[in-house]
Order: structure tokens, then C-alpha cells, then sequence
């Protein structure tokens, strides 16, 4: 193993496997998480811009799952599975995300709430099982761009929540 050079940053063992997206988010940490937990909420602003979901069933639990079909602008649709492999309200949620159940390209992810003041720090920290799967994602399915676009409704509708909240 070669020897670090003096200074040089620490460089993750997966890190050629990993897409990190992050945002502040002008909200209540228990909101954003609340709004990442829920059927309700999810489905108003889950996915890039131009995008909609539907839910074919969703139990938020550790081993529960979220089925559900990603409608893209174009019409195609994408068959999604997620499965909760940990949560901390409302710290932390990590996941395995795929096409289905079996999936054998399904990724691993791991999203952190931190206090920024009266904001939230939202991390998606996603693992993907080879490079080549990461690149794949990143070059034909624009997942890094699709990523800042989905934090950034996440953020549109938190907001939006609190502003009608503060009305009512």
C-alpha cells in the first residue's frame, strides 16, 4: 500500500462507488425529516423536476418498504423499491433503493438531518455497488443533477408547509 502524501486529503475506500448531493434547507429539522417519512408528504415532491410519483404501498419502519412508480416528463415510468434499513427521528434514515425486491443493482443510502441554525443540512450519501453501476447512473440517468433537483423541491415544499402553517 502506498504511503499518503503529507497533506494530501484522505481519499475513501469507496469513494469511486459514492454520490454525495447536499442542501440547506430553510426549515425545522423535524419538518424536513417528517417530510422525508411520510406517504403524504413524499408523493408532493418526491424526484428530479417534472417528475411524479405514485405509491403502490409504503410502510415507514425499519424492513418496510416504499413501492412506487417514478413518472418521468417523457412518460416513461420507473418501477422503484426502497427498504428502510435504519432510522434515527430525526437524525438519520438509511436505505436500499432498487427497481424491485431482488434487485441485484439495488444502491445503499444513507440520508442525514443536521441543525444549521434554524435550517437543516440534508445529506444524500448513495453507495452503489460497483463504479461501473455509479457511472452508469451518473452519465445515463443524470442522478447527481436528478439529486440537487429533488432536495431542491423538498425544500420548495417544506417551505411552502411552513408559510401556509404561519397563515393559518
Amino acid at each position: 500500500m502506498a504511503a499518503k502524501e503529507r497533506g494530501a486529503p484522505a481519499r475513501s475506500a469507496t469513494a469511486d462507488r459514492e454520490i454525495v448531493v447536499s442542501r440547506v434547507i430553510d426549515a425545522p429539522r423535524e419538518l424536513v425529516f417528517e417530510a422525508f417519512t411520510e406517504v403524504r408528504h413524499l408523493s408532493r415532491w418526491w424526484g428530479p423536476e417534472g417528475f411524479t410519483t405514485t405509491t403502490r404501498s409504503f410502510e415507514f419502519r425499519i424492513g418496510g418498504e416504499w413501492d412506487f412508480v417514478l413518472h418521468g416528463p417523457d412518460g416513461t415510468d420507473y418501477q422503484e423499491w426502497i427498504t428502510w434499513t435504519g432510522i434515527v427521528p430525526p437524525e438519520e434514515i438509511a436505505l436500499l433503493h432498487g427497481e424491485a425486491r431482488d434487485d441485484p443493482n439495488a444502491f445503499e443510502s444513507v440520508i442525514t438531518f443536521a441543525l444549521d441554525g434554524a435550517a437543516t443540512r440534508i445529506e444524500m450519501r448513495t453507495l452503489f455497488p460497483t463504479r461501473e453501476l455509479r457511472d452508469e447512473a451518473v452519465e445515463k440517468y443524470h442522478v447527481i443533477e436528478g439529486g440537487r433537483q429533488t432536495l431542491s423541491n423538498l425544500a420548495a415544499y417544506v417551505t411552502e408547509t411552513i408559510r401556509k402553517e404561519n397563515e393559518d
